[in-house]
């Protein structure tokens, strides 16, 4: 079955190459999330991927003990970077051709981040992974995904996390929590479920960007989502 998406937005979060105890860089989850996204480039999806440092920081442990806000985001910032380049390397090894492009400059290992040429990458069959978040501090990594993905022209945006959707509550903690196959930007909004940080889900939706939150561990979620299949909740107008 053919893809309905032609270029989409990926959103990982750092957990997801996580070790043992949900910290660092696991070389063995690096390569299943790689054979994951392998699979929807076989269906010929072009596809672009933001990353999240939750495996390595997190700043509200700094804000905690009163670390400066802008230091704490900026640590994020270079541990988002850690993670590109992990996965990139991952990605190297099934047959992709990654791009590592970073919004804080840092030419010894990866391409500043530039629009068109991120575009460029994606048109000649690359992927691009893109670290720094926006590259300014008070910005989440998912602002920084519905930026970029508005900014590419993505398709979709697909926030990739542990649980099949958006529910009322915590699945893993109320069992009666249900969950939701489509909301619309302004219930996800209003109804504050804590999917996406309200800077991201307001600029998917002046930019009519949908969202799709699925479970990246589900067997063939991606390839189900870039097919239009019913997985996930929809975030949409």
């Amino acid at each position: 079955m053919a893809a309905a998406y032609k270029r989409i937005l990926l959103k990982l979060g750092g957990e997801s190459l996580a070790g043992p105890g949900g910290f660092g860089i696991s070389p063995h989850m690096a390569e299943e999330i790689a054979a994951k996204v392998s699979a929807v480039r076989d269906l010929e999806v072009e596809i672009a991927i933001v990353m999240g440092a939750g495996n390595i920081w997190r700043g509200r442990d700094g804000l905690e003990h009163g670390m400066d806000r802008a230091t704490a985001d900026h640590m994020g910032m270079l541990a988002t970077v850690m993670n590109a380049l992990a996965l990139a390397d991952a990605l190297e090894r099934v047959g992709i051709a990654p791009r590592v492009q970073t919004a804080i400059e840092m030419r010894a290992i990866a391409e500043p981040y530039i629009r068109l040429k991120a575009i460029r990458h994606l048109e000649k069959g690359r992927l691009v992974i893109i670290g720094g978040g926006t590259g300014n501090p008070y910005f989440t990594t998912d602002t920084a995904a519905a930026l970029r993905a508005v900014e590419i022209n993505a398709d979709l945006l697909i926030k990739a996390t542990k649980v099949d959707g958006v529910y009322t509550d915590d699945p893993h903690e109320n069992p009666n929590a249900e969950r939701f196959n489509h909301l619309s930007y302004m219930q996800a909004l209003e109804l504050r479920l804590g999917v996406m940080d309200a800077t991201a889900i307001s600029l998917c939706m002046e930019n009519d960007l949908p969202i799709l939150v699925l479970n990246l561990w589900q067997p063939h979620s991606l390839e189900r989502a870039v097919q239009r299949e019913e997985i996930g909740t929809l975030i949409s107008q």
